[in-house]
């Protein structure tokens, strides 16, 4: 007897099967439209969604309200099968997969891969284009036809040696994700669902992809990240070889040394005045709202505040003064090529959270918006000793277990794609994409604590890494250290007197998502249950949770911290742990960030020290281990 969640989910698989096509209306007849669908379809069909423009959300976010208010679950998949029709394809698709997430009645249902549902977000056009060529040499057959990924550059150009990274599948389909669980339309007074500290996570979430995007440059042999910091400086140049199936148009390349240009209805200048603006708040401690009143930037809500304003979300404070500043950044360096649309253009991959992450420029705009997030932290008291401290509690020991003891290898994998669910090839076997990714051993952690009290304490483990070593071979001393830190996992431990030896498995962290399913498993029903835990797909790819490293070792700082859980819990939890896998970068969804602390704490607010080890409290461990990565031949 299939669960109500399975049943469910086989229903909404058909919503995202061949959006890129046209629909057909059965025998030719035209559904009336119910009145709840009126004023959407604005956008047009074949024009690009971008869920960067306010424009394009405005609409996205009335149809994702409109699905997310059905009274049922068979009036929701009623109002998605009418949409469909007429909708633009990807904001129908954007706002149908916020509805799922949120929706009471859609619990236990996952959506499918967006890398399945668009993979030409996802792959090269010469590949897919490949893919067509030889399943049209084997039409008859049903076995299944598999082409190999085309790259996309060569080592003309640096950048090229991260593509690996820019280019993975996790992670663009991370931030594609990210930004379905916190979309910045989101208005807790219509959906009745308040997102916890969500201007902050804006924040740690994008802060720790400059610090991972700069440990790979270092892995690599290149220099750390020089942030954007000039609206009218020229841009070096991309080309994503990315082409859109929804219109056939390629993603515009950025040739070198092209600069912003104002598009219709937004400026290089407003981009200026929001910064210049959002600085002087910074710089007198608080924000002023459209009626003049102020709101403190304080210890405690001040980035949440600060993220808000800066992405520009719903919550902001004053969005008619302080803008759109990161947003409009992303489209306007998408649109270098044809600023005011002569061209007919589609705008460049930085337009969209599904493939701006391939773009070097996305890095570089995100730790400029990331230094505006810092110089707001510079402001903060430095954390005390009794902010770091854990009375009676110290590490005695901390060691990483894989093949070799603080040891670890990272290797290239091979994984498939199936475009069978998105692309109608005309015959029955798959047509799938084989690919490359950056993956690690499986890893350990062993944490010896020595708890000196006679109770049983509960404590919480963060655990970080660095890079020892800049790019010339310098100790990176520990002010410059800390924004380098990356979180690999964050969890609570019971901690009973005397001696405590705490093993945790890398695949259990905090940061990662466990393995996502694919189109082809949720077909047959895989996973999916009315009791299975929710699978979001928010969260950090696991084969990306530590950097490459090189082929002679590279060394990094472990840094392992234990502190009071019971200054750290935040109220009561739900019984259920509802996508709850990543809760680093995504909370808990409909529930309260399960830390109290800072997000990337206590790495987020300036350290004064000669040394680390000068810094370094009780409760606290610094050892080094070494990655290396493995060619495999």
């Amino acid at each position: 007897m299939p669960s109500d969640a399975a049943e469910k989910q086989q229903r909404v698989l058909p919503l995202f099967e061949y959006c890129a096509l046209p629909t057909k209306t059965k025998f030719g007849l035209r559904v009336e439209r119910d009145p709840k669908l009126r004023g959407l379809g604005i956008l047009g069909r074949g024009r690009l969604f971008s869920t960067f423009r306010s424009d394009h959300l405005v609409e996205a976010n009335k149809l994702a309200e409109v699905l997310l208010g059905a009274e049922t679950f068979d009036e929701f998949v009623d109002l998605c099968h009418q949409a469909r029709d007429f909708v633009n394809e990807a904001l129908y698709v954007y706002a149908v997969s916020v509805a799922i997430l949120h929706r009471n009645d859609c619990r236990g249902v996952s959506l499918p891969p967006i890398q399945e549902v668009f993979p030409d977000k996802f792959f090269p056009v010469e590949t897919i284009y490949k893919a067509f060529k030889v399943a049209s040499n084997h039409p008859d057959k049903d076995d299944e036809i598999i082409v190999d990924v085309e790259a996309t550059g060569n080592i003309l150009d640096p950048e090229y040696n991260l593509a690996y990274y820019r280019e993975d599948i996790g992670i663009n389909a991370h931030h594609w994700h990210w930004h379905l669980v916190y979309p910045s339309t989101w208005n807790a007074a219509v959906t009745g669902k308040h997102k916890d500290r969500k201007g902050e996570l804006f924040y740690f979430m994008h802060q720790q992809m400059c610090a991972r995007y700069d440990c790979e440059r270092l892995s690599n042999g290149l220099p750390r990240m020089i942030p954007f910091h000039n609206f009218h400086e020229p841009l070096e140049g991309y080309s994503a070889h990315l082409s859109s199936i929804i219109n056939g148009l390629p993603y515009a390349s950025r040739p070198t040394g092209m600069r912003l240009h104002d598009i219709h209805g937004i400026g290089v200048q407003d981009l200026a005045r929001w910064r210049e603006r959002i600085l002087d708040a910074i710089n007198l401690g608080f924000v002023t709202d459209a009626e003049g009143r102020e709101t403190i930037l304080d210890e405690t809500h001040g980035i949440d505040i600060l993220g808000d304003i800066i992405e520009s979300s719903h919550e902001s404070k004053n969005p008619e003064f302080y803008g759109s500043l990161h947003n409009w950044g992303h489209v306007l360096m998408a649109n270098v090529l044809d600023p005011d649309g002569r061209y007919q253009n589609n705008p460049g991959v930085m337009d969209d959270s599904a493939t701006s992450l391939r773009d070097p420029i996305f890095y570089r705009w995100h730790r400029f918006i990331d230094d505006m997030f810092n110089k707001y932290k510079t402001k903060l008291p430095k954390y005390t000793k009794d902010d770091l401290g854990f009375n009676g509690v110290e590490i005695e020991s901390v060691q990483v277990n894989a093949h070799q003891k603080n040891v670890l290898t990272t290797t290239f994998e091979e994984e498939t794609l199936d475009l069978s669910n998105s692309m109608n090839f005309g015959r029955k076997g798959a047509v799938k994409i084989r690919y490359q990714h950056l993956d690690h051993e499986p890893f350990s952690y062993e944490i010896r604590v020595q708890n000196n009290t006679t109770k049983i304490n509960h404590g919480t483990i963060r655990i970080f890494i660095a890079p020892v070593k800049d790019e010339l071979g310098n100790i990176i001393p520990i002010d410059d250290l800390r924004r380098l830190m990356i979180e690999l996992d964050r969890f609570s431990t019971t901690l009973k007197p005397g001696l405590n030896t705490i093993a945790r498995s890398s695949r259990d962290s905090s940061v990662t998502i466990s393995k996502e399913r694919k189109f082809e498993q949720l077909l047959k029903g895989e996973g999916t249950t009315e009791h299975s835990s929710e699978y979001c797909s928010c969260g950090w790819p696991d084969h990306l949770l530590i950097p490459k490293g090189n082929d002679k070792g590279i060394d990094f700082h472990l840094f392992v911290m234990v502190t009071d859980h019971l200054k750290d819990l935040v109220g009561q939890l739900t019984d259920k742990n509802i996508c709850a896998d990543a809760v680093s970068y995504c909370g808990v969804k409909d529930d309260l960030y399960p830390d109290r602390k800072a997000m990337g704490f206590p790495f987020d607010r300036t350290i004064v020290a000669d040394t680390v080890n000068e810094w370094i409290l009780p409760n606290m461990s610094l050892s080094t281990v070494k990655i290396i990565h493995s060619s495999g031949q």
